[in-house]
């Protein structure tokens, strides 16, 4: 049968990696992939929010599953577009994907189901924000609703930074947008706690801690990650149960209250503290470079565990895991994320010498002329 992978990260290299190992599977194929895919599937260039040039490519080669890798087609309803033109897809549909494409909707869902969360206010202008901030106790978060790549959530230690995030947020930086949310900043450690979920049942799917600031010793900007390790070093089972029970079961149920089906990865980001959960985020994917670093862990079939949660049978499959650590660190370009120079040769990368379990999975690359550079 022959599988397509939409996406061109780090994330969906993994994923095709990890695919590659089935015997099922007779053609792979990313779009619009990377250098790294292109190793081991063949990429096509199709602009992944041109979903109506996608169906034709998938009908052109009889593709029987279709898996999305990124948020961005997934909030702009690529799986009900498939679905609807019969194609078989593995991620959520446009109303559960809210999760991740509105921060409002899913503070909502939170109050509306006691799940536990930072205290949070929203604001629809810049006077109004500024105006509010003015008598807060920092360190503040300030968060743009919609998508922004990892890069929307500002922790903000005094009114000056605080201004510019608000201006920067409502002056277009991540998109128009008439709407951002101001929390507090809860103390405590971060998890990435995942999930697998096939519309009935779910399973979890590993955790792991990822490090989103660019520089060491936790500082610059926030990024889309700078590295992970999995499983996070705060997992116990108490805090397991916690995590679901008041957490996992309340957003499934919450969604179910709304008629919204979930079907796919579900990574909730959260923060620990004192062993007690409390959500900051939901992102309806894995993440990127979390999944790097929990894919390799796997010991089941990965299409396999994909095809049962579209068959709806995931409650029957017993989910085996390597005893072992996994660590990931991601290289970018000087000045990410904010200035930074692209189409860079990538040098020698086939000089290194890599081990047994060690990996390099690309991420903004591309293939030109049989030579590597930096697309992003």
């Amino acid at each position: 049968m022959n599988i397509a992978i939409i996406g061109n990260g780090g994330r969906e290299h993994s994923i095709c990696h990890n695919l590659s190992k089935s015997k099922k599977i007779n053609k792979l194929y990313c779009i619009p992939g990377n250098a790294g895919t292109n190793n081991i599937a063949k990429n096509i260039n199709i602009d992944q929010d041109n979903f109506q040039k996608i169906l034709e490519f998938l009908k052109l080669k009889s593709i029987s599953t279709v898996i999305v890798g990124p948020e961005k087609p997934l909030v702009n309803g690529i799986v009900d577009f498939l679905e609807k033109n019969k194609i078989k897809v593995f991620g959520p549909n446009k109303k559960a994907a809210q999760l991740e494409g509105s921060k409002i909707f899913t503070k909502k869902l939170c109050k509306k189901n006691k799940i536990p969360t930072a205290n949070y206010g929203i604001f629809y202008n810049e006077k109004s924000t500024i105006n509010f901030i003015k008598n807060c106790k920092f360190p503040i978060v300030i968060k743009a609703d919609g998508l922004a790549s990892g890069k929307g959530v500002y922790i903000c230690n005094t009114k000056k930074e605080s201004t510019t995030a608000i201006k920067e947020i409502f002056q277009g930086k991540f998109g128009i947008t008439n709407k951002l949310l101001v929390e507090e900043f809860l103390e405590g450690e971060e998890m990435s706690f995942f999930i697998i979920c096939d519309g009935k049942s779910f399973k979890k799917f590993g955790t792991a801690q990822d490090h989103k600031r660019v520089y060491p010793d936790d500082k610059g900007p926030n990024t889309g990650g700078m590295g992970a390790y999995s499983p996070s070093r705060l997992e116990n089972s108490l805090l397991e149960k916690k995590i679901i029970n008041k957490i996992i079961k309340p957003t499934l149920y919450g969604l179910k209250k709304m008629g919204i089906t979930y079907k796919g990865f579900l990574y909730a980001g959260l923060m620990i503290v004192k062993n007690e959960p409390f959500l900051i985020e939901y992102n309806v994917r894995m993440g990127d470079p979390e999944c790097q670093t929990i894919l390799p862990l796997l010991k089941n079939d990965f299409y396999n565990l994909i095809d049962s949660c579209l068959k709806r049978n995931l409650s029957s499959t017993n989910l085996r895991w390597e005893n072992k650590k996994s660590l990931s660190i991601v290289l970018c370009s000087k000045g990410y994320p904010k200035k930074f120079k692209k189409n860079l040769l990538i040098k020698n990368l086939k000089k290194i010498q890599l081990k047994t379990n060690q990996y390099i999975f690309h991420a903004g690359t591309k293939l030109i002329k049989n030579k590597i550079l930096t697309s992003n």
